[in-house]
């Protein structure tokens, strides 16, 4: 009898799924230019500091997902990244209204930070930034 149970959860399984719709869902991850970075004027050691970040949203298939954070020395590179999702209704948004996220950033031993948040390419396709450097006491 267990065996039947079995056979035909499988058989439910396999018609349930057969009926779905096949229809994929595309996404991808895109790193959208940084207009604007807050940070504090100066750091305390041992302290953790709050750093917003304001970018537009290109489209409403744009969502936030989070950050490419690169550490080399005292120098930290943020790009904000946004999901993606293809559903071929996207509809271009005007850039008026800056979306801010924010990262928490703890301060360690070096005596001043330089950001570098990413700004998009230039007309040669070099990386632009915007370079904060943040003294440390």
């Amino acid at each position: 009898m267990r065996r039947i149970k079995i056979i035909l959860v499988f058989f439910l399984v396999a018609i349930f799924t057969g009926c779905m719709d096949d229809d994929e869902t595309n996404f991808f991850y895109e790193l959208v230019k940084v207009e604007e970075a807050t940070l504090p004027d100066q750091f305390n050691r041992g302290e953790t500091h709050t750093i917003t970040v304001s970018y537009f949203r290109p489209t409403n298939c744009h969502s936030f997902s989070g950050f490419d954070y690169n550490r080399l020395g005292n120098e930290r590179t943020v790009s904000v990244v946004n999901l993606v999702v293809e559903q071929g209704n996207c509809t271009d948004l005007e850039t008026t209204d800056l979306v801010e996220v924010s990262f928490d950033f703890f301060v360690g031993q070096e005596d001043s930070y330089v950001f570098r948040f990413w700004q998009g390419k230039n007309e040669n396709g070099d990386n632009q930034f915007l370079i904060v450097e943040v003294p440390v006491i």
